[in-house]
């Protein structure tokens, strides 16, 4: 299976680790940091793929460093990864001097007795999993046989070592929608990252609002060009980072919950490739947003029996839902409303536009070879169909949130 099939969780453990093992842990760790800036200087500059830099890495790291084939592999992959986020991010060359390590299956074993042996640059240790009095929510995945373990890291933090247990599962298979299907529309944006057909708004202010300060705290540092500056530009977008993923999450989340809500079976986005060239404002920090957000939706989707499908956006945000007239004018961007040139129907342009994609998903026709589909749109208070028009709900579970 591909590595995009898979689930993903990761459960955060103390260790447990005997004094002659936490030496040889810290020999570990900088052995990997010696090693990942070696591969960086190496490649830096010249590839950014896995495969380039394991390609013309791995030797030096392996005559160069204690390191076992296994975690010298798994170091050319980690500069890979750091040399593509600086090329993308600070275009600084980074630097490694964070007390961590990673590990795959090859490197660490976990046993059912809630201990885990690891490779180090000698023998291998076997460490107790500290968990919380019940087991905490660490247990979960630990006693279940359907999340097997996978990629991990080893931290060291004052004194004490914590272990980000990685593990994955098959996402489950999503039959195509059952004939008669509604599909959740959901406008991607700048100010809106995301809104639904359901008129559920995800604000994207804050995380814009975080990338204008680093984009200001880097040019001060670039301009300064230390290397204590360098650090602490590496820090901050660190901290971006961090803020960027837990609102991609909440967001998914949110986007998949309304679905749920609505006894959708399909969610409906615009078609990546198309969406960045319909927004002039937006820049590459929101195509990447975008597309984490849409992968994001797809797996959590996926968990709930839920397809995602991408549809065209053109013309989306100036189609009038009401009677279908279409034209720039329809659509005001600073005041982010459409009000229809012919029939007057108004609402907010990102709304508009979100039930627009539902729409188009249902026009488009079959999702199967089997002629099953999207029928309806899920709208904040009923439903649209071609045939039928607009129905209203009997009752609503709750009103839609705006977040």
């Amino acid at each position: 299976m591909a590595d995009t099939d898979y689930s993903r969780r990761t459960a955060v453990t103390g260790l447990s680790v005997a004094p002659t093992d936490a030496t040889r842990l810290r020999e570990l760790i900088a052995e990997w940091k010696r090693g990942c800036q070696l591969a960086v200087n190496e490649a830096w500059g010249v590839c950014h793929t896995r495969s380039e830099v394991q390609q013309l890495a791995y030797d030096r790291l392996r005559e160069e460093t204690d390191l076992g084939s296994q975690h010298a592999v798994l170091a050319t992959h980690r500069a890979a990864e750091a040399i593509k986020r600086a090329e993308d991010r600070s275009g600084a060359k980074p630097e490694f001097t964070s007390p961590t390590v990673a590990f795959d299956t090859r490197t660490m074993t976990v046993f059912d007795d809630r201990t885990v042996s690891l490779t180090t640059t000698d023998e291998r240790v076997r460490c107790d999993l500290k968990l919380p009095t019940g087991g905490g929510y660490q247990s979960r995945y630990l006693d279940d046989e359907d999340w097997e373990p996978a990629k991990s890291a080893l931290h060291y933090r004052d004194g004490a070592f914590a272990f980000h247990l990685g593990f994955r599962t098959p996402r489950p298979e999503v039959d195509a929608p059952t004939e008669g299907a509604t599909v959740l529309g959901v406008d991607l944006g700048v100010e809106n990252l995301a809104v639904t057909s359901t008129a559920r708004f995800f604000s994207g202010g804050e995380l814009a609002h975080r990338r204008e300060e680093f984009e200001r705290v880097r040019a001060s540092l670039d301009a300064t060009g230390t290397r204590s500056a360098s650090r602490t530009l590496r820090q901050a977008g660190d901290r971006l980072d961090r803020v960027v993923r837990q609102r991609l999450h909440e967001v998914a989340n949110g986007i998949v919950d309304e679905a749920e809500a609505y006894d959708c079976e399909l969610v409906a986005v615009g078609d990546l490739a198309e969406v960045a060239d319909l927004l002039p404002e937006a820049s590459p920090f929101h195509e990447w947003l975008f597309d984490r957000l849409v992968s994001f939706v797809e797996y959590r989707a996926a968990e709930r029996g839920i397809a995602v499908v991408e549809v065209n956006p053109e013309y989306t945000s100036q189609r009038c839902m009401e009677c279908g007239f279409t034209h720039p004018q329809n659509r005001d961007v600073e005041d982010h409303q459409f009000e229809c040139l012919k029939c007057g129907a108004s609402a907010h342009d990102d709304y508009n536009a979100a039930k627009n994609i539902a729409f188009r998903c249902v026009r488009r026709g079959p999702l199967s070879s089997r002629g099953l589909g999207a029928a309806a749109c899920a709208l904040q208070s009923g439903v649209v169909t071609p045939d039928d028009g607009f129905t209203p709900y009997a009752e609503l579970s709750e009103a839609p949130k705006s977040d």
